[in-house]
This record gives C-alpha cells, sequence and structure tokens, in this order.
C-alpha cells in the first residue's frame, strides 16, 4: 500500500487521492460503529431512533451515555461498546493519520542519488 524508501516520494495528486481514501474508510468505520450502537440502544433499552442516535454518540465520542441502561442486555452492550469505542476512536485516528505520517517519515528516509 505504501512506497518503500528506494522508490521515490509519491506526487501530490497521488498522495491526496490515498489521504482521502484513507479518510472516507475512517468515516465508514465511523457510521458502522455508530449504527451498530444505534441498532443496539434501540433493540436492548427500546430508545427512539434519535435518543439512540444520541446515546451512541456521546458514547462513541468518549462523553459517555445520556440515558442509562435499564436492562442487563443494555448494560452489557453499553459497557462493551463503550470498550469498543475507545479503540474505535484510536484505529480511526490511525486510519486517518496514516499517509500522512508515512510522507514525513518517508521524506526524510527515501533513498538519494549519490551523484546529486
Amino acid at each position: 500500500m505504501f512506497e518503500h524508501r528506494s522508490q521515490p516520494l509519491l506526487d501530490r495528486r497521488a498522495f491526496l487521492r490515498r489521504l482521502v481514501s484513507s479518510s472516507v474508510l475512517g468515516l465508514g468505520l465511523v457510521v458502522l460503529s455508530l449504527y451498530i450502537g444505534m441498532l443496539s440502544y434501540h433493540v436492548f433499552e427500546r430508545l427512539t431512533w434519535i435518543d439512540s442516535f444520541l446515546n451512541a454518540s456521546m458514547i462513541l465520542g468518549g462523553m459517555g451515555p445520556i440515558e442509562q441502561p435499564q436492562t442487563y442486555a443494555g448494560k452489557l452492550f453499553a459497557g462493551i461498546y463503550a470498550l469498543y469505542c475507545g479503540l474505535a476512536v484510536i484505529l480511526v485516528a490511525g486510519i486517518i493519520f496514516a499517509p500522512v505520517v508515512h510522507r514525513l517519515i518517508h521524506k526524510f528516509h527515501v533513498e538519494r542519488d549519490p551523484r546529486r
């Protein structure tokens, strides 16, 4: 996926395409995580869709739930979802910023032509 240090630095257009594709992948993971959270709150806690969205997005954003779960299944889900969301945020940040970090590191380590 990424070029080797013996390969030249990607041109700006290809780099931007890579950055957009990784951002879309990261955003897709966020949307999927939010959907799973909404669906689970709707099923386990019988919350409306808008309340399910609010609770899932608050946990995914690291703020915590608005409505406390009342059922055992809801409490179990909320705990597991909160643990997952903490890791998902780190994963999404890594996916989105990987092309930028790689480009910076590659720029300093690209093998130069010794004749120059």
